[in-house]
């Protein structure tokens, strides 16, 4: 592993208040000497005041120096933290004194991985770091702060010893064969192995809900043309994002924008009314709305008023993934219903409805209660490696009864605790690695 000293922008560049500069490595230390004269002296874990100066002893800037020796800090190493004043040539000059000092610029991710592979940070827990650092709405940052904290990593370990407590227990029963009693039964032992299965099953179905936390869950609003689509799309996202008018078939093309609903992610989706038109352009534009119903997690079919329900409508109104809304409902006295769903009334005028209508998105989107309940499988690496060992769990529950073959089960079982193993990240390859990092900030 390469522990040279490396340097980073650890802020966003631009006008700021301050920038934070990253220093870690073997030598950090003395690279960070030959900018902050007396650092070396500082005591550790204590923000100083100091002096920064380029090699000719120009002052770069006064600012704070956070030393920290290794262990005991971030990356395992040596690591020093430099706060100066924000903009683009403060920071620029600073970098460009550390990597002359002897620092070279830093990888994506580097300081993270540096971390992980120190034993300072689990890869379940990295990778939490990023997706804490990449969230824009509440409950992403929410799930983020679990998987950090251990909720994701505790769960799989769980998982993890249980396969290998079966395991050790069909190793039994290999080398043991002429024993009428086992440390348990066999029908215990494949009662054990049946609830293991299921709890891996379970865990592995929060993976579509998880899908729509990463990305925001996508919803459609469609219906026919001036059934006020529009209007509600700015009004859900408290902008004037969309063109309205008096004018039927306004919108021709879909327009998408992200927002947030109970605090969850939810990219909001304005399409061309759905009807017969006789020009192409509008004929392309229905085309695209049809293409996002049939992608949605969830439908917003507008309905102006208390009209019924014609055609088109009705087929969509009978889709699971739709939630009928009674638009303008300014304009009418009571809440409706459609094709057997109970419909939602909403009015862009007076605001009526819409917050009704944000938890129905929420908890139609995300779940009952529009909550986390339980860890989540947020990245497709864990989707994956945990679907090879439910794979696994189902292929040795063939060999597990009284005509099976105990040493293919234990095959199995080997090999599903080798997937949860290096989910979890107690054996991860180089080329793991440079995948889960490649996408972190250069100061991460």
């Amino acid at each position: 592993m390469l522990s040279d000293p490396i340097v980073a922008l650890a802020t966003p560049p631009g006008r700021s208040a301050i920038a934070v500069v990253r220093v870690s490595g073997v030598g950090a230390l003395e690279v960070a000497e030959r900018v902050v004269p007396g650092i070396a002296a500082f005591a550790p874990r204590m923000a100083t005041l100091a002096r920064f100066v380029a090699a000719d002893g120009t002052l770069i800037d006064r600012g704070v120096a956070t030393m920290f020796r290794a262990p005991a800090s971030f990356t395992g190493e040596d690591l020093v933290e430099l706060s100066c004043h924000g903009g683009l040539a403060t920071p620029a000059r600073l970098l460009a004194a550390l990597q002359s000092a002897g620092a070279r610029p830093a990888a994506a991710g580097e300081f993270t991985r540096r971390a992980v592979l120190n034993g300072k940070l689990g890869l379940l827990e990295a990778e939490a770091i990023a997706d804490l650092v990449d969230s824009t709405a509440p409950m992403q940052a929410r799930t983020a702060l679990d998987q950090l904290d251990g909720g994701l990593r505790r769960r799989l370990e769980t998982l993890r010893d249980r396969t290998v407590e079966l395991q050790a227990l069909l190793t039994y029963q290999i080398d043991f064969p002429d024993e009428d009693d086992g440390p348990i039964p066999a029908e215990a032992m494949r009662a054990g192995h049946a609830t293991l299965r299921d709890d891996v099953r379970r865990l592995l179905a929060t993976a579509p809900v998880a899908e729509r936390l990463r990305a925001g869950a996508l919803v459609v609003l469609a219906g026919r043309p001036n059934a006020g689509k529009s209007s509600l799309f700015n009004a859900l996202l408290g902008a004037e994002r969309a063109l309205v008018t008096e004018l039927p078939g306004t919108t021709r093309d879909a327009v998408e924008a992200g927002t947030t609903c109970e605090g969850w992610p939810v990219r909001l989706v304005d399409t061309a009314g759905l009807h017969d038109p006789a020009e192409r352009l509008d004929q392309l534009g229905v085309e695209v709305s049809r293409r996002y119903l049939g992608a949605a997690d969830l439908v917003l079919l507008c309905v102006e008023g208390e009209r019924a329900l014609e055609g088109e409508e009705c087929d969509i109104a009978r889709d699971a993934r739709t939630l009928v809304v009674r638009t303008k409902g300014d304009l009418r006295r009571e809440s409706g219903s459609a094709e057997g769903q109970q419909a939602l009334s909403v009015s862009v005028v007076t605001g009526e409805g819409l917050e009704a209508l944000r938890q129905a998105i929420a908890a139609r989107a995300f779940g009952a209660g529009g909550d986390v309940l339980e860890p989540t499988l947020l990245r497709e690496r864990h989707r994956d490696a945990l679907a090879r060992a439910a794979d696994e769990l189902d292929a040795a529950s063939a060999h597990l009864g009284d005509d099976g073959d105990a040493l293919l089960a234990s095959h199995h079982l080997r090999m599903a605790n080798g997937q949860l193993e290096e989910l979890i990240g107690a054996v991860a390859a180089d080329d793991v690695l440079a995948r889960i990092f490649a996408n972190f900030c250069v100061g991460k």
